[in-house]
């Protein structure tokens, strides 16, 4: 598909290239699988709570310090430090402030290098919105393609594309982590500023030099520019952003919702989620459509906050009320379940647990909390159909979820709009199927490679229905990228046959990730 954009820039062609990827084997060896490991390994490895893995000490020691010594470290402290110097995040930041954040952390280096650590493990680097898509390489270049009535894939114009198109305006900007919403994205870059285009009611903050509601390529959102940003997630009708220092901003939807504040609903200033997350350390936020999920970061273990809309009983506290100040999910305790990762889906929640067990509460539509019926559940509970899956990865969308084993195999439940559970072959059998408790993906086991995420389209469909269904990427640990669900806007990066409206079976996307 052609990108003006790309054509101005080079001066020749006008099409887009894409560098392919070998069709060898998945290893072990990598680049993707590699980074997924070490992540794990560095912080969920088998060391006790807090320890530093013994091999990137040993790495450490093989090349020369980047900074002057200090006796006073013990060795896997001092590596430690040297490991989060690498980060941008914690280069950019004075002795000052790379001081407090170690008394946050608990008074230790290594303990840095966790939290640093569990937050790259949550980036979201291939995202399926309604309607539009977008993929971060992992040298920070960003892809876009699908609909683009609004500008959403800031490629300069508001034409649909069918093929993925490097956002060339971008160039010189390393991009870490993106968010989609209903016709706008969110970049995050390594230097903590936040880029924003789209639709601009209600999401992003101030774009500069706006004149409507429309912007065409990526902007700076002013708002944020006193603030390192690590993270950004879209909801249905707020945005949220979480600071290096570990704290939470949300953006509109004010008074009767109050995500934490009191503003207007149209209030484009970021405000500071405090009360209780006061003085927590926060290392992921995950926005359904009218609430907040935020996995807080502790020494000892990680807990979860929740704030927003409780229909469904989708905030986990044992009820179906509202919350206006984050609260504490502390039924997590009582399962003796110590979370890693959280995921709010549209209408329902999930978390996985550093044992890899995973819990699932809210709204049970289609069976999408995969306990074998369609009941809403107020607090969190353990999938008892995965007991003999340890889990490393899960994902949510509008009443479905994703959970990829540490085998690489993908298992699903929920709703069969999204195409996820392995019925893809046969119409017929995926509406006679059961879809309330786990399953394994046949169609994603069949292509032989193990997945490291799954990103499916988190929005509601009935409000974006003239999008198209929703669609799912599942991103392998060689690097490879598959599509399958709807497609009738290019969200695919895969175009349709003709009267086709949707892939059934997962189709390799043009893009080179590594």
């Amino acid at each position: 598909m052609q990108c003006p954009m790309d054509a101005a820039a080079s001066g020749t062609s006008s099409v887009m290239q894409f560098h392919g990827i070998v069709d060898e084997p998945s290893s072990h060896s990598s680049p993707m699988h590699a980074a997924l490991e070490r992540s794990q390994r560095n912080c969920f490895g088998h060391e006790s709570p807090g320890e530093f893995p013994l091999a990137a000490t040993c790495t450490f020691f093989s090349k020369p310090a980047n900074f002057a010594p200090n006796y006073a470290l013990s060795l896997p402290e001092v590596a430690s430090f040297d490991m989060c110097l690498k980060r941008p995040m914690f280069k950019l930041m004075t002795q000052q402030e790379k001081e407090h954040l170690k008394q946050r952390c608990g008074g230790s280096w290594k303990l840095v290098f966790k939290y640093i650590v569990v937050r790259e493990r949550n980036y979201s680097r291939v995202v399926a919105g309604p309607g539009h898509s977008v993929v971060v390489t992992t040298k920070g270049e960003v892809y876009s393609f699908g609909a683009n009535c609004w500008g959403q894939l800031g490629l300069g114009d508001t034409e649909d594309r069918f093929k993925p198109c490097l956002i060339r305006s971008l160039q010189g900007i390393k991009i870490t982590q993106a968010a989609v919403g209903s016709r706008q994205t969110i970049l995050v870059s390594d230097t903590g500023r936040v880029y924003a285009f789209g639709k601009s009611s209600f999401a992003g903050a101030e774009f500069s030099n706006a004149t409507d509601d429309h912007i065409t390529t990526p902007k700076i959102v002013e708002s944020l520019k006193g603030v390192f940003v690590v993270q950004a997630a879209i909801g249905g009708y707020f945005s949220a952003f979480l600071s290096r220092e570990g704290q939470v901003y949300t953006l509109s939807w004010g008074r009767t919702e109050r995500l934490g504040h009191s503003s207007d609903p149209s209030d484009v200033e970021p405000r500071l989620l405090s009360g209780p997350l006061e003085n927590v350390l926060v290392a992921q936020i995950s926005a359904g459509n009218c609430y907040l999920l935020m996995l807080a970061y502790q020494p000892t273990g990680m807990s979860v906050y929740s704030v927003g809309c409780g229909l469904g009983g989708k905030l986990g506290h044992g009820c179906k009320n509202n919350k206006g100040t984050p609260k504490l999910i502390e039924h997590f305790s009582t399962l003796s379940f110590n979370p890693v990762t959280v995921a709010a889906g549209t209408w329902h929640a999930a978390a996985l647990g550093d044992d890899g067990r995973v819990c699932t509460w809210g709204w049970g539509h289609t069976g999408c909390l995969g306990h074998g019926d369609e009941e809403y559940k107020v607090l969190p509970m353990v999938v008892e159909g995965l007991s003999n899956v340890k889990a490393v990865h899960v994902s949510t969308g509008e009443y479905t979820t994703f959970v990829i084993s540490d085998n690489g195999d993908v298992y699903s439940f929920g709703s069969a709009e999204s195409l996820n559970a392995g019925f893809q072959d046969d119409e017929d059998a995926a509406d006679d199927a059961d879809f309330s408790t786990p399953n394994l993906v046949e169609s994603l086991k069949a292509l032989n490679e193990k997945a490291a995420q799954i990103s499916p389209t988190n929005s509601s469909y009935w409000l974006n229905s003239e999008l198209g269904y929703p669609h799912t990427f599942a991103l392998m640990e060689s690097g490879k990228l598959y599509a399958f669900g709807g497609g009738i806007k290019g969200q695919l990066g895969v175009k349709l046959s003709e009267g086709q409206d949707r892939l059934r079976n997962p189709e390799r996307v043009p893009i080179d990730i590594c």
